[in-house]
């Protein structure tokens, strides 16, 4: 019997595509008995077919499985009666009902790509940004209000449990980062606009608070706006970024713009009990089908899916196999031989999945 249970969703577009080649590399990487993955319904697609995004049954499956590894989900013009999408709302029920509140974003530049920062080497980008979760602007998802058909607003929630947690989990992430490339100074930077609204003033004054059990990592701050310019002018200053929901949402991808761009954009959800893990891109359904898409960005949330579980079950086993994989990518992007199509290249989705366990093999 496998020593721990993924729950996988594809969901919908390039999502089976991507999902089905992280599995493939997984198994490469951990060999057999390590790693049992089933299959659950959930996305656009099956709520067309349903009326359900997110099933009892697959809801039930990943609050007991050991993690949750997802593809990709939405699709143009199936949306809810109020005009939001469907497809986003089934890793948003996830979050919620799981209380995955740290989403973590890896913003690191490999050998091989080509960024529009070009004055940038690969390892001069090198930070993670790190985004609460399950409050700020989107706590008021579905409960905004909308009146006469003249009037909408929605509201921001923060709380000082919401943001001491995510703020502790941001410390001891840069505990256990080797620091900023620049200077290598282990540095939590605050990202919010405490100039101007209460809101952000209150959420730079709780990571103050945090902060001071941490006296071996930094502080800094920077306003939303600001950061925007200094993530592309002097990107090697971070180390750890810490965010409310909507200004992370928004950073995580410019930060990815600048190493190459989606496709490389891994992302980890995470809770003090449940982990969620899918490339950040969209479900891309222009290409589905096709053997078109980077499988990338889904391989190496794999990976930090298994470097999560690693931490938790203390199972080096697991630890050493998300090394190997980054690896991997990195050997593989580096080489040349095999370049996705958004990075310039020609490599077809099963070209890449092929590449990265071939060099997992050496």
């Amino acid at each position: 019997m496998a020593k721990y249970e993924i729950a996988t969703i594809d969901g919908d577009g390039i999502g089976p595509e991507v999902c089905q080649s992280a599995i493939t590399v997984l198994k490469e990487a951990c060999g057999s008995g390590l790693l049992a993955f089933t299959g659950h319904d959930g996305g656009a697609d099956h709520y067309v077919k349903s009326g359900h995004v997110l099933p009892d049954d697959t809801y039930a499956a990943c609050k007991a499985a050991d993690a949750i590894l997802h593809g990709a989900a939405g699709m143009p013009g199936v949306t809810y009666p109020d005009g939001t999408e469907v497809g986003n709302d089934l890793h948003l029920r996830l979050r919620f009902r799981l209380d995955l509140y740290a989403n973590v974003r890896p913003i690191r530049l490999y050998q091989g790509v080509d960024s529009p920062l070009k004055h940038f080497k690969p390892g001069q980008i090198d930070y993670v940004i790190v985004r609460e979760n399950t409050e700020g602007l989107y706590a008021s998802r579905g409960g905004g209000i909308v009146l006469r058909d003249e009037v909408a607003t929605d509201t921001i929630v923060v709380t000082r449990k919401g943001i001491e947690r995510v703020a502790r989990f941001s410390f001891e992430l840069a505990r256990q980062r080797k620091g900023a490339p620049r200077d290598g100074k282990r540095r939590v930077t605050v990202c919010d606009k405490a100039n101007i609204l209460r809101t952000y003033a209150f959420f730079r004054s709780v990571c103050d608070d945090v902060a001071a059990a941490y006296p071996d990592v930094d502080i800094d701050y920077a306003y939303a706006d600001a950061i925007t310019v200094h993530m592309l002018k002097r990107p090697d200053f971070y180390d750890v970024i810490v965010a409310e929901n909507m200004f992370g949402d928004i950073i995580s991808d410019l930060g990815a713009a600048t190493i190459g761009g989606m496709g490389l954009s891994a992302s980890a959800e995470l809770g003090d009990t449940h982990g969620l893990f899918q490339g950040a891109h969209g479900s891309a359904p222009d290409i589905a089908g096709q053997n078109a898409a980077s499988p990338l960005a889904t391989i190496l949330s794999g990976a930090l899916m298994l470097r999560w579980l690693g931490d938790k079950h203390a199972d080096a086993a697991l630890t050493d196999a998300a090394q190997r994989i980054e690896l991997a990518v990195e050997q593989v992007l580096a080489k040349g031989d095999h370049v996705p199509r958004d990075l310039g290249g020609t490599a077809s989705c099963t070209d890449m999945t092929q590449a990265v366990c071939r060099a997992l093999s050496r």
